[in-house]
């Protein structure tokens, strides 16, 4: 969906020009798909929310109900979603983790660590040497491996992070030594769990579940060459959201379904997945008002409020963020009103920045746009003011407003 809900609309409407633009989520909205992603999981197949696509602590409150835990990917993470989901499971994921950072995992009793590299392990296992001895359970590891697997159904990704040379993760080839030390004693202190592969992103549901049934055979294998039993694969997230045409969404039903089957073949596995965007997209959005409208070499373009210092989406992705116009009537100023030519009927809409890039939607049907306008972004939930760059010219931080019934 990217016409505001009924509640995002009016709240739009109701704000005041200085308090745009603004980010508004419709939490009830997050909750209503949330549920129905969680509904067409099988019950053996857990659901931990990636915490980087948002990590806003309304939007994990609000998610708690329906995930099994949250992945974090940074000591900024685990200690932001520790806070806010206390007491839920955490599984501490991403490339480069700091001596610092692993402490404070162990400290905070952190089961699951996704190790990505050999030495990574080696780092882990001193620290949990002197970290952890007589405080509940040992360290949960999963081994990430970027896994030469599943390339015809990573051709169509937006984002590869395996399947080729990367640094995501450990080499198959590392993986006999990484077992080793993890089940022949060297490494009492940690336990080894299974496997974990985030291979890519922006995969429809068959892409996915020809990727899930090759990570949990590769991780069978390696079970059954090292005579030992794995409780855990983790097949990653990456679930695709499609900019271009936001009613078409990732088909869960039917990738539940297959996950139902892959986890009946494997009748003692926990799988488990960790999508971001795919879950908060849909409930946000970025409001904003028209400051000006002008007419350039044939082409129409309005100024908004804000622009890709507030949401990098569109310009890191190249695409166009999908976008509501909703017409305001008032003017209350003394001077003229600009207003795109209604036989035009195209609009570029582009922010306040002083680059040629701050591009959030192109020629958008908005014949007779006028300035004082206000604009809605859909698909504003996951990915957009946490990875932009808030201070590029210094412009104020935008609002932030989380509706609820």
């Amino acid at each position: 969906m990217t016409t505001p809900t009924p509640a995002v609309r009016d709240r739009l409407l109701a704000l005041d020009s200085a308090e745009l633009p603004s980010y508004l989520y419709d939490l009830s909205a997050l909750r209503e798909h949330a549920a129905t992603v969680r509904a067409a999981l099988p019950e053996r197949v857990e659901l931990y929310y990636a915490a980087k696509a948002n990590p806003e602590a309304e939007i994990l409150a609000a998610l708690g109900p329906y995930v099994d835990g949250y992945e974090v990917s940074s000591g900024g993470e685990l200690a932001h979603v520790a806070k806010a989901a206390p007491g839920r499971p955490l599984a501490f994921s991403g490339p480069g983790k700091t001596p610092a950072e692993l402490t404070t995992a162990l400290e905070l009793g952190v089961e699951r660590f996704h190790v990505e590299s050999l030495h990574e392990l080696h780092v882990l296992a001193a620290l949990a040497a002197r970290t952890t001895p007589g405080r509940g359970p040992l360290p949960g590891i999963l081994l990430r491996f970027n896994l030469p697997l599943a390339a015809a159904s990573l051709e169509g990704s937006s984002l590869a992070m395996g399947g080729r040379p990367t640094p995501f993760g450990l080499d198959p080839a590392d993986a006999d030594t990484a077992v080793r030390l993890l089940t022949d004693g060297t490494y009492p202190q940690l336990r080894l769990l299974g496997v974990h592969a985030h291979l890519a992103s922006g995969l429809d549901a068959p892409e996915q579940l020809a990727v899930a049934e090759s990570v949990v055979a590769w991780a069978a294998d390696l079970a059954a060459r090292h005579r030992i039993r794995l409780t855990e694969v983790n097949v990653g997230g990456g679930m695709s959201v499609d900019y271009a045409a936001p009613e078409r969404r990732f088909d869960w039903t039917a990738y539940g379904a297959g996950l139902g089957r892959l986890a009946d073949a494997h009748p003692d596995l926990t799988l488990r997945i960790e999508p971001g965007r795919a879950v908060s997209a849909y409930c946000g959005w970025y409001a904003t008002e028209v400051l000006d409208v002008k007419h350039s070499h044939g082409e129409e373009f309005a100024v908004v409020r804000g622009g890709t210092h507030h949401m990098r989406t569109p310009a890191t992705k190249g695409h166009d963020q999908p976008c509501t116009v909703i017409p305001v009537s008032e003017w209350p100023h003394p001077w003229p009103r600009p207003s795109a030519a209604a036989a035009t009927g195209r609009v570029t809409l582009t922010g306040q920045l002083c680059t040629p890039k701050d591009l959030l939607s192109r020629n958008v049907p908005a014949p007779g746009l006028r300035a004082g306008d206000r604009v809605a972004f859909g698909l504003a939930g996951a990915y957009a003011w946490n990875i932009s760059h808030h201070d590029f010219l210094m412009h104020p931080r935008p609002g932030f407003h989380f509706l609820t019934p």
